[in-house]
């Protein structure tokens, strides 16, 4: 038996290495781990498979040398599964000698076993393992079979268990058979070329004598010398880009043939001293056939090796090498081959090797491709993508390993055939990939910078070619576009990235540019054939709705892109971006399309009231288009078409905004039909106001929905759609102003005031003197209050709108996009605000010359159109209105102002007319003018005019909108203080107080009056550290306070007042709301402060009067009053108005009357001048600008405007003394002097500022045009 050594693996581990090249397979990292555990359970006696002493004792030496944390480094970082053997080989090696139970040499029979076990170890181990490679468990197999204890020789003649090599020498000594049964590869031959068995008999018997050992190993010394001859074959430098790749073809093929030269020596020692061929010694197979001279080759799929390890052989590990990379002991042994001719002399290898190969493995393929298509392989039965069958994989190997057919050219001639069998279509696709395989291993043993120039050359032609078989392949496939499936492709794009990735194919870049250019245009073409067959058919379908086809076809571009989209996210081999490719060609045509039914779908979408294509569907089409748009900005950035959404879209947005603008009118309507002004929630609005907001919201949230693509068309947008919203705001207010009023002043006919029986009325009645006419309380409505918060609603709620539209944001693009060029020139607008103040001196009709006269003022055009009108302010010939209106003109305007008595029936009659002009010219200078007007009969009435140009702004429209609200509220607070008012007037009045003195009582019951009035009134009387005390001047004595009456008593004399008070300030606190209760309060408090400063002091004027002043014990009761009501309002801080705006500076002025009252008249006239000189050196009265609108725009500007107001200085000027002095005989000279000066200092300041504004702002002052003649109909 032949000897065992360490050497014997050694070999087996070397051969392995010739055969698969320098690069070793590494086993997976987590196999450490579990042969950690291995080890140790076999250490310890755990494993039952391994429970031998020895085969323990050298497992626990490895596993001490294994926990070395550099050993396990090492093995960690190369992770080669030889030099993990190989150490276990070294340490078994040193425990096997020191055994004593091995005598001599049988710890060398003994290392041969544990290696052996050991191995098989490893592969119990690696089954635990995932992810595995066949490739190293197939090496193990190797390992474990040539390692295997050997048997002893049978008596046949041979040892049958021998590894020796397997030869085909056909001259070997007896015991060996020369039948051609038993050499199963000439069988393979004799079948493969369909050769008869005494045919192939004969052969073997013909070529027995030449083909020997002798001359397989001179073919090898041949090889040799031509290298390093320079000969043709098997390869020269000539054959290489750069010494490099030759250098390493050159060590690699010389180590290899003198490791066979090597093996066919060790197998037969004779041939080292060149004996003849027929001397060799005869060495028998365990296969009982010829074996072959060399050892590695390929395996088929799960074929088992066909040859035990050589245990004869001498290890190449630690031998020194010459320079050409042949082992010295090869030279030593084998002498010196001058004998060998250099040149093509070969017995085995044939003239032209490389063609040999192709056309044997051609031959193979076809053989098995016969089988494989015959009757006898069921279809069910799984085939090889390699083709191969084992016994042909085993011819090929063995010719191309002695024919010297390096890897590279095998695995690119496998290639090569694969590609013409595929174009022949032969075999399928999926055999494609299966060869590319082959080619990767090839590469990854050797880089492709090292194969010689004619095998990567060859490579590179059969890579084109296949790449253009592929392209076409592709370019075919692309007739499903856009709905082709990744899996429909993907056998093509894995085998063309390969081919692309590899850098082969940059020669043929020109050729395959233009392919590639081929299948672009070809899905192009496909793409624009889907959208037309996709168009024509969504267009064929019936219907009226044009747009209906543009949206679909929308949908399907979309889906299509997204499909392909996810499909295919990255370019198909690095070049053709499909999705791009396709949203290129289909966009554009649909946005022709789109621009080619322009006139159609304007005209279906404005057919009347109900549009063949609703407006809702223009607008979808135009996001769906957006989306589009952005699609293809996104897919085909260098892209450009030629289309403007925003003003392909633009007419509809501006047809809709002008159908919204109609249908406001109708929003404004409905809401106020549908309100029953009933409070709803705690705020007191009614459901009016919400629905109106409501109604006007949608239009703002459709068009923000819309997400309009130009910044200054959707600002243009939001403008016009603001000047919607005020004019139904403005709409909302007249129509809730009509409605209010008809409450508060209700016609005898439809509605007749329901009158209580109470006590405040009886006392009304009784404080009427015989015949002056009876004022008649009046009962307010929650109706009434509800309406007056529907107005502070709208005012919070449009204040939300002007946030959510972003009014300011919008100004700010229109600013920055600048103007848009105006088609025509358009005259400029001006907005006048004209405010009714009051009138004065008016007469009564003929008809009743000593009644008074309910009148009212309406403001008419030159053709006579109402503009404006005034509530009524009833029995009065100096009646006061402060209602403001707004004026919108382009050019002069004449306004007739016509001041007209109401008639409870038939027609009013009219007390006087008055004209003024609205000339922007004249009011230029944008301040507010105070201009009276005298009427044609008699009397005057006072305009306050002023003047803005009308912009088309969005804050302009807000303001005309929040001043409209602000106007409404403030007219009808006045109502409301209109209605107080005059039985305010006679419960505080001269009548009332005479009375008092004279009487001394009303005859009232204290008791009954008492409890008349609140708990925050009786809370409030006595005296209170509030109250406001006024220093008398020294030089005059103290006043006499009567004696006759007391506080109770000069209570009592205005317990009326607090009754109805009482009584209706209970329907204002529980229906107003806390703002619009706060403001009537604050307005009734200032009414009672006017009606008391008129107890004392007459208006300013320099005109005489007839008034009277007070005695000291009527001022006295006076300010009694003054003082009760004030903490009546304010009932100890739980009252509806607080303290601080109860003691005003109007009430601060007429508690100053009472200082000044009993003054001497010359005291007063010279307080009065000093007084004077000191205002106007303080202050410069110059008139302020004009409210514009804009500072009204939303609550923020108003609460400003409010709190600069509030901060404003106000300077007493001297008319409490002048007016004082109105009572005083000879004083008229003195005031009208004073009211001059003022005039005067007034009239100058403010000229000189309108003249500084004229300069800069006033346009040119074009002629008045002349007042028109009265309307027929006015």
């Amino acid at each position: 038996m032949s000897t065992l050594s360490r050497r014997s693996y050694d070999s087996t581990a070397h051969e392995k290495h010739i055969r698969d090249g320098p690069k070793s397979v590494k086993f997976p990292e987590k196999l450490l781990k579990v042969l950690e555990q291995k080890l140790q359970d076999i250490a310890m006696g755990k494993e039952a498979a391994y429970s031998d002493q020895l085969v323990r004792r050298t497992m626990a030496v490895f596993y001490g040398q294994f926990m070395n944390e550099a050993f396990r480094r090492q093995m960690k970082e190369n992770r080669k599964i030889e030099e993990l053997i190989l150490m276990f080989a070294t340490h078994a090696t040193g425990v096997l000698k020191k055994e004593p139970t091995l005598a001599g040499d049988g710890w060398k029979v003994e290392l041969n076993n544990q290696i052996a076990q050991f191995v098989k170890m490893l592969r119990d181990c690696l089954k635990g393992v995932s992810h595995v490679s066949p490739e190293l468990n197939s090496r193990l197999d190797i390992y474990q079979a040539k390692l295997a204890p050997q048997q002893t020789p049978s008596d046949s003649g041979y040892d049958s268990a021998s590894i020796s090599r397997d030869r085909d020498s056909l001259n070997g000594p007896p015991g060996i058979s020369m039948n051609t049964i038993d050499m199963s590869v000439v069988m393979v031959v004799a079948q493969l070329f369909k050769i008869p068995e005494t045919a192939m008999q004969g052969e073997v018997d013909r070529m027995r004598k030449f083909c020997t050992e002798k001359a397989a190993l001179t073919d090898l010394k041949t090889c040799s010398k031509n290298i390093n001859a320079g000969a043709p074959f098997p390869g020269r430098r000539e054959d290489f880009d750069n010494d490099s790749a030759w250098n390493h073809w050159r060590s690699l093929e010389t180590s290899h043939l003198s490791q066979l030269m090597l093996e066919l020596v060790s197998l037969n020692p004779e041939l080292a001293k060149s004996t003849p061929s027929d001397a060799l010694p005869s060495v028998s197979t365990s296969s009982g056939r010829p074996g072959s001279i060399h050892s590695p080759r390929i395996e088929s799929p799960g074929a088992a090796s066909r040859h035990a390890s050589i245990s004869s052989r001498r290890s190449f590990f630690g031998s020194s090498s010459n320079p050409d990379g042949v082992p010295e002991t090869v030279n030593e042994e084998f002498g010196g081959d001058d004998e060998v001719p250099v040149g093509h002399h070969f017995t085995y290898i044939p003239p032209n090797p490389k063609k040999f190969y192709k056309r044997l493995v051609e031959y193979c393929l076809i053989a098995d491709l016969e089988v494989m298509t015959s009757p006898e392989v069921d279809d069910a039965d799984e085939v090889p993508l390699s083709i191969l069958s084992a016994p042909h994989v085993e011819l090929i190997n063995e010719c191309a390993l002695r024919w010297r057919i390096g890897q590279p050219y095998r695995a690119a001639c496998f290639l090569d055939l694969i590609k013409e069998f595929y174009e022949r279509s032969e075999v399928p696709m999926e055999c494609v990939p299966e060869a590319l395989q082959a080619i990767s291993k090839a590469v990854q043993d050797t880089e492709i910078e090292k194969w010689s120039i004619q095998d990567s050359e060859y490579l590179a032609s059969i890579y084109g070619t296949l790449y253009n078989i592929f392209l076409s392949s592709l370019y075919h496939s692309m007739d499903a576009v856009p709905n082709i499936k990744r899996s429909e492709v993907d056998p093509y794009l894995s085998t063309l990235e390969h081919i692309r990735e590899s850098g082969l194919i940059e020669r043929f870049d020109d050729d395959i540019a233009s392919r590639i250019a081929d299948v672009q245009e070809r899905i192009k073409v496909v793409s624009a054939h889907y959208y037309e067959e996709k168009m024509h058919e969504l267009q064929a379908a019936p219907g009226v709705n044009r747009a209906l086809p543009l949206l679909l076809m929308t949908d399907e571009l979309e889906k299509a892109a997204k499909q392909l989209d996810k499909r295919f996210p990255e370019p198909i081999i690095g070049q053709i971006d499909l999705v791009s490719l396709v949203v290129d060609v289909q966009i554009p045509l649909f946005v022709a399309d789109l621009q080619n039914s322009s006139k159609r779908l304007f005209e279906s979408s404005m057919n009347g009231p109900t549009p063949d294509v609703p407006i809702q569907d223009i607008f979808t089409l135009y996001r769906r288009s957006r989306t589009l748009l952005s699609m293809y900005e996104a897919f085909c950035p260098k892209g450009h078409v030629d289309f403007g959404l925003g003003v392909f879209f633009e007419p509809y947005v501006r047809q809709w905004l002008l159908d919204t603008d109609n249908k406001t009118s109708h929003w404004v309507q409905a809401a106020i039909a549908a309100d029953k002004f009933e409070a709803e929630n705690t705020e007191g609005h009614s459901s009016s106001i919400v629905d109106l907001f409501d109604s006007l919201r949608s239009p703002i949230n459709f068009l923000q929905d819309l997400e309009w693509s130009d910044d200054y068309q959707e600002a243009r947008f939001f403008t016009s759609l603001a000047k919607t919203i005020s004019k139904a705001v403005e709409q909302y207010c007249r129509s809730v102003e009509e409605l209010f009023m008809t409450e508060m002043f209700p016609r005898p006919t439809d509605y007749l005031q329901p009158q209580k029986s109470s006590a405040w009325l009886e006392k009304a009645k009784q404080l009427a003197t015989p015949g002056e006419k009876k004022v008649e309380p009046f009962n307010f409505r929650p109706e009434s209050c509800v309406k007056l918060n529907n107005v502070e609603a709208a005012r919070k709620l449009l204040d939300n709108m002007y946030n959510q539209m972003q009014a300011d944001k919008i100004t700010e693009t229109l600013e920055n996009h600048g103007p848009p060029v105006p088609d025509k020139a358009e005259r400029p607008r001006f907005l006048f605000a004209v405010k009714i103040v009051l009138a004065e001196g008016l007469v009564p009709l003929d008809s009743s010359p000593s009644s008074f006269l309910d009148t009212f003022i309406t403001l008419s055009d030159e053709a006579g159109n109402r503009l404006a009108k005034t509530r009524t302010i009833y029995e009065t010939l100096n009646p006061r209105w402060d209602e403001t209106f707004d004026i919108s003109v382009e050019k002069p305007l004449w306004l007739m102002a016509s001041v007209r008595d109401r008639a409870l029936v038939g027609k009013h009659d009219t007390v006087g007319r008055g004209y003024i002009c609205l000339d922007p010219g004249r009011f230029g200078d944008f301040l507010t003018h105070d201009l009276w007007i005298n009427l044609d009969s008699q009397g005057r009435i006072l305009l306050r005019v002023s003047m803005e140009g009308e912009k088309d702004d969005i804050q302009f429209f807000f303001g005309r909108a929040f001043r409209s609200l602000k106007r409404s509220e403030g007219d009808m607070i006045r109502i409301f203080i209109d209605k107080m008012a005059p039985f305010i007037r006679q419960s505080i009045s001269r009548n009332v107080l005479k009375t008092l003195i004279k009487a001394g009582t009303l005859g009232l019951d204290y008791n009954k009056a008492l409890g008349n009035v609140t708990a925050l009134y009786r809370s409030a009387l006595g005296s209170n550290s509030n109250e406001i005390q006024i220093p008398l001047p020294s030089s005059e004595q103290s006043r006499v306070r009567p004696e006759a009456l007391t506080d109770v008593e000069i209570e009592r004399a205005i317990v009326p007042l607090f009754d109805y008070f009482d009584a209706n300030l209970q329907t204002l606190n529980t229906y107003l709301s806390d703002t619009a209760k706060e403001m009537v309060m604050t307005r009734v408090w200032k009414e009672i402060l006017a009606v008391v400063e008129g107890l004392l002091i007459p208006p300013l004027s320099d005109v005489s009067s007839d008034m009277k002043p007070l005695s000291d014990k009527e001022v006295d009761i006076v300010f009694k009053w003054l003082k009760f009501l004030r903490d009546y309002f304010y009932a100890g801080g739980e009252g509806p108005v607080p303290l601080e705006a109860l003691q005003n500076q109007k009430y601060r002025d007429v508690v100053s009357i009472r200082l000044y009252y009993d003054w001497h008249t010359d005291a007063l006239m010279e307080e009065c001048v000093r007084m004077m000189q000191q205002s106007l050196r303080e202050t410069v009265p110059v008139k302020k600008r004009v409210k514009s609108v804009y500072n009204q725009r939303n609550l923020g500007t108003i609460k400003e405007r409010k709190k600069e107001k509030k901060q404003e200085k106000e300077v007493s000027n001297g008319e409490t003394i002048m007016r004082i002095l109105r009572m005083r005989a000879n004083t008229q000279e003195f005031i009208a002097q004073q009211l001059q000066i003022m005039t005067a200092m007034q009239a100058e300041q403010e000229r000189a500022q309108a003249n500084q504004l004229r300069r800069s702002q006033r346009p040119r002052q074009a002629q008045q045009p002349p007042v028109p003649p009265i309307p027929s109909k006015a």
